[in-house]
């Protein structure tokens, strides 16, 4: 047994058979699987829990997630240290060029006899993505006097948090023009944080896209952006999470991924759009 880090022994190495362990219990809580396949990065993320819960080991450390009470939300805490968040506004242009002058045209006219829109960005992250389709929607001419609402659910509690607060640093400016910045962000002490006007259309909850019995809780949605999220899923989980959006969207909604995904060998539900700079997935109307 290697000794406890607490009382100056060697760090806690993980072993072959134990990160087996680990990753398959995370993946049956949240169906990540790729980038969590190296015992060297399990390891170097999670160790330092080891030394905080006064753990000696990696098999007790998967014990304590499996059974222990507190288990549960170190789960949580665990999926956090091996999952990243890098987004920026305005990331991939192509697709939000796409989505206004091409999608929401013709989501437009589909709905025009109820003037709403919904729209649920799954997998948000920090928030910008939220933001950034919140200021194209309220742009477009045609959703003038429309009530449009855009939805960010991520499975991390923190980085919801500061998409609630609404405050960001330079590099989530990356790819923003002045005209946005100008229009829709004021200067805080921390950086730049979206005006009341624009976060009144956008809101945030928790959610472990996993759990597709908790889909409810958005409600009917006309558009689903989910970037960069399955490519890092099992295959079941991809398909189950699919099924769960295809059953989300409105009669005629549509389904965005990211550049490096597409539904094939996941579900035939969908109609394939094929868009000018992009492709997308419809629900039969």
């Amino acid at each position: 047994m290697t000794a406890n880090p607490r009382d100056g022994g060697a760090r806690p190495q993980l072993s072959s058979e134990d990160s087996r362990l680990i990753q398959e219990l995370v993946s049956e809580y949240c169906g990540l699987t790729h980038g969590i396949d190296s015992a060297f990065f399990l390891e170097r993320r999670l160790a330092p829990r080891l030394e905080a819960l006064g753990l000696s080991n990696f098999r007790d450390y998967y014990y304590y997630l499996r059974y222990d009470p507190g288990g549960p939300r170190e789960l949580e805490d665990a999926v956090e240290r091996l999952t990243t968040h890098e987004t920026y506004l305005f990331r991939e242009q192509y697709q939000l060029d796409a989505f206004t002058q091409e999608l929401v045209p013709e989501l437009a006219a589909r709905f025009a006899a109820r003037r709403r829109l919904t729209v649920w960005s799954a997998g948000c992250s920090t928030g910008e993505e939220v933001y950034t389709i919140a200021m194209l929607l309220r742009e477009h001419e045609r959703l003038r006097g429309w009530n449009v609402r855009v939805i960010g659910s991520d499975i991390s509690r923190k980085v919801i948090t500061k998409a609630r607060r609404a405050v960001y640093g330079a590099s989530s400016f990356r790819a923003i023009t002045s005209y946005w910045q100008q229009k829709y962000f004021r200067d805080v002490e921390a950086g730049l944080e979206v005006r009341e006007d624009l976060r009144a259309m956008c809101s945030f909850g928790q959610l472990n896209l996993l759990a597709t019995d908790r889909y409810h809780a958005i409600g009917n949605c006309d558009v689903v952006f989910c970037r960069n999220v399955l490519m890092y899923l099992a295959a079941p989980a991809r398909a189950r999470i699919v099924d769960g959006f295809f059953d989300t969207l409105s009669r005629g909604g549509v389904l965005l991924l990211g550049h490096s995904e597409s539904l094939l060998n996941v579900t035939t539900r969908f109609d394939l759009v094929h868009l000018t700079s992009d492709l997308a997935y419809r629900r039969p109307p």
